[in-house]
């Protein structure tokens, strides 16, 4: 009887992809993969470590499951950042999620093991479970450029920036093209630095995505303002090629230039701003993604007061708001003129007020709006995901498959999504 696996998954879409990295490599060693923990023999938890809540989620969840008495693997950034912290388990690091099969084989005879090295292993074009058959995952570097931000943990756990041959990167795509899926998200602590270490860019390897024939589409993943700005005339005009989605996710953070330098950001809020309106002048229905931090240290009412005004001016589509926490080994978790708790609290409540009012009145502009989209998700109470060309979520009933494509009607908005009536045009 084959080992059966259960794989937990916790962090951004770059864990994603390890995960399905992790459950290919397993499968094609002769191990069964499923999703019920339950019933599996070995429980492997990925981890992210990049906030505090979802550490903290993640030893919930350990906890849990030490009830089932199953033997439990930890992978990704927090073994590879606070191994201290995991006395006692299997360890496996976000370097060498290509030797999971080596770590399980261990566990299973009750050998504990932790490969926690910091050498760069193969990513690309390696056997994988897709946790979504209609998106591919794709990694095109892997850490980051330059001093890490103050508040940040991720140049710890992935390290400096390794720049994947856009080679690589393109066969992967080819190959999960001809196995019918529909979006590729192209994933990195940030794409934005994408090839700046093997003399290439993020332009020129979106010119080579766009060129690929095929009928599917592209989700960039987070790019650092920083970055952006150097190439913001090239990256616009690739945004109008119809293969990209009209998307983008750049974080800000503050909307004061003193907590942004706190932060060590390496841009003011002016840069992004800019970066903002030059995209939406030329794609006027681009939806926006940004991220917010509150009550970082130093942060007044004032500098608080400038994010709220960015945020208005702004009118982002999508905005991530987290409270500040100070995590472990980074510099700002010593920095004097620490936000009492409180005071975060109350500044993330208000800025989420807002910004809800803010999300409903940009959804409002799809009202009655007529096109085409793509189901890509299961929704909940048997409804589907589709995704139109700006990436907005449309929320549709019927009897549909991942990968249709289907001709909508919004019909209603909430601050989330859009509700759209639907007629079938194709299928997969």
């Amino acid at each position: 009887m084959k080992t059966r696996i259960c794989i937990r998954t916790f962090g951004c879409a770059l864990n994603h992809s390890d995960s399905e990295l992790m459950a290919g490599l397993l499968e094609k060693a002769d191990f069964e993969i499923i999703n019920d923990p339950e019933q599996a023999d070995v429980i492997i938890i990925n981890t992210c470590t990049v906030k505090g809540p979802t550490e903290a989620n993640f030893f919930k969840y350990l906890e849990e499951i030490k009830q089932l008495n199953k033997q439990v693997i930890i992978a990704g950034c927090i073994p590879q950042t606070d191994p201290e912290k995991l006395s006692g388990y299997p360890l496996i690091g976000t370097y060498s999620v290509n030797r999971i099969v080596e770590v399980v084989e261990e566990t299973i005879n009750d050998n504990i093991v932790e490969i926690l090295d910091k050498e760069n292993h193969p990513r690309l074009n390696l056997p994988k479970i897709r946790r979504n058959p209609v998106i591919e995952i794709i990694p095109i570097c892997a850490g980051c450029l330059g001093e890490p931000c103050a508040y940040c943990k991720v140049k710890d756990a992935r390290g400096n920036l390794i720049s994947y041959d856009s080679h690589e990167i393109l066969r992967q795509a080819h190959h999960a093209l001809k196995q019918g899926v529909k979006e590729i998200w192209l994933t990195a602590q940030d794409t934005g630095c994408y090839g700046k270490d093997i003399n290439t860019s993020l332009p020129e390897l979106l010119k080579d995505f766009t060129r690929i024939p095929g009928d599917f589409k592209i989700r960039l993943g987070m790019a650092n303002p920083n970055h952006v700005k150097e190439f913001l005339d090239e990256l616009i005009q690739i945004y109008k090629s119809d293969k990209i989605f009209k998307f983008l996710h750049i974080p800000v953070q503050s909307g004061s230039d003193k907590i942004l330098k706190a932060m060590k950001r390496k841009y003011t809020a002016e840069d992004f701003k800019n970066i903002i309106s030059q995209f939406k002048k030329e794609i006027p229905e681009i939806t926006i993604s940004t991220d917010v931090i509150c009550g970082f240290p130093g942060e007044t009412d004032e500098d608080f007061q400038k994010t709220l005004n960015l945020v208005k001016e702004i009118k982002p589509d999508v905005l991530n708001i987290s409270r500040f926490w100070p995590r472990p080994k980074t510099k700002a978790e010593k920095m004097e003129n620490q936000v009492h708790g409180s005071i975060t609290k109350d500044r993330s409540r208000l800025i989420t007020q807002i910004f809800n009012n803010i999300a409903r009145m940009q959804n409002e502009r799809w009202y009655n709006w007529q096109g085409n989209v793509l189901v890509d998700e299961f929704g909940k109470d048997n409804s589907f995901i589709a995704r139109n060309y700006a990436y907005k979520p449309v929320i549709i009933k019927g009897n549909y498959q991942l990968g249709q494509e289907i001709n909508v009607r919004i019909r209603a908005i909430t601050s989330h999504d859009l509700r759209g009536e639907t007629k079938p045009l194709n299928s997969i």
